[in-house]
């Protein structure tokens, strides 16, 4: 069974169903049948047209549904007839989608939750780590934006700030490994930016051209993490580095900052260095200054410390991580690696081990773990 397939196929089912008129909730329900069923018929009997079989299977679905529902009776003349079977239009509707899921009658972060969880595939969990909240949380978040949007009529698209928003936290679980999102991400930023011309737009697409580039470097053969200042540089891609440069560039030329942008000059500033020791972190500061300014964001407080530690001093940066929240992740892992450059080993060594325990996935805990040790087998016994 192709998992990256069906996957691939879910969102344009999913829109179709809901441009035939099924309400968000009940098109979900009827996919993720369909979905079940393919796994259970596809691998004795694939078929030909696999996206115009889901369609189908999951029309069926919900059709199924609604003449079992009395509430939705009203809508049984309009859901009468099934729709042939036959092949699906060749349109991609993911992007459409994600305008239609940033539906006006939710707020931004519930139309966020409810598009990553619907469109994007994310799990509750790792939406939950996103946000910085409790997994239970971010699960009755969810089903709110269900039960808001049911019966809605996807007539009003959302907002941009809020399919960005999206498409951001879709593209930062892909670079981190879980889900292999990062590419998908990154090709819908590039179709939203050829039809909306938004410095905005621009900036997020630089930054993750900008990210992307380093992807080949930030793994070992044995799929261990190499950090930012280990890596080879020689195996950057430049022809992104490039890219998002000049994109960067004729965003930042029209004087409309935000927060993309901005992110994108730190990753810009990091792809220029030629080494890790020549990177201009005073410039970085100024950078996550602004972030600070736009955002107010713990996470973007943490990385200034790190860029503080980097340009004034460990203990500089150290009394930067002060002001920021304990509970924010990777805030250990930072408070190590300070106490570490600051000459604390036997601190740094005890937080490398803690930080490994509150790691968010496999490959950074055992790099933590590695660091610990490190540290642990060069301390004087």
């Amino acid at each position: 069974m192709n998992e990256a397939l069906l996957r691939t196929l879910t969102p344009g089912v999913l829109g179709i169903l809901v441009r035939r008129g099924a309400d968000f909730a009940a098109a979900e329900d009827a996919v993720q049948d369909a979905l079940l069923e393919a796994v259970r018929v596809w691998p004795a009997d694939p078929p030909r047209d696999p996206k115009g079989w889901l369609v189908t299977v999951a029309w069926r679905r919900f059709l199924d549904g609604a003449r079992a529902d009395a509430a939705r009776r009203r809508r049984e003349d309009r859901t009468e007839e099934e729709p042939e079977p036959g092949p699906a239009p060749a349109v991609d509707d993911t992007l459409q989608l994600y305008f239609l899921c940033a539906h006006p009658s939710l707020t931004p972060a519930s139309a966020v939750a409810l598009t990553l969880r619907a469109v994007g595939g994310l799990t509750t969990r790792q939406i939950a780590r996103a946000y910085l909240v409790p997994e239970a949380t971010m699960a009755q978040r969810i089903s709110r934006a269900k039960r808001t949007v049911s019966g809605v009529r996807f007539d009003q698209p959302g907002d941009v700030a809020t399919v960005l928003r999206v498409l951001y936290l879709v593209f930062n679980e892909g670079y981190s490994g879980d889900v292999d999102l990062a590419a998908e991400a990154i090709r819908l930023t590039r179709q939203l930016a050829a039809t909306i011309d938004h410095p905005e737009v621009a900036g997020l697409l630089a930054l993750m051209l900008l990210h992307h580039a380093r992807r080949a470097a930030r793994t070992a053969p044995d799929g261990s993490l190499v950090p930012l200042a280990q890596q080879d540089r020689g195996r950057w891609d430049t022809g992104s580095i490039a890219e998002g440069v000049r994109i960067l560039q004729a965003a930042l030329a029209r004087d409309r900052l935000g927060e993309f942008q901005a992110q994108a000059a730190v990753a810009a500033l990091h792809a220029d260095a030629p080494t890790a020791r020549e990177t201009d972190w005073v410039q970085i500061v100024e950078w996550y200054d602004e972030l600070a300014r736009l955002t107010d964001s713990p996470v973007v407080r943490l990385n200034r410390a790190v860029a503080v530690g980097e340009a004034d001093g460990p203990r500089a940066g150290l009394a930067a991580l002060a002001a920021v929240e304990a509970s924010v992740p990777r805030h250990t892992a930072v408070a190590a690696y300070l106490h570490e450059r600051d000459g604390d080993l036997e601190t740094a060594a005890r937080l490398y081990a803690e930080a490994a325990l509150e790691a968010p996935n496999l490959a950074e805990r055992d790099h933590l773990t590695r660091q610990a040790a490190r540290l642990n087998a060069s301390r004087p016994r």
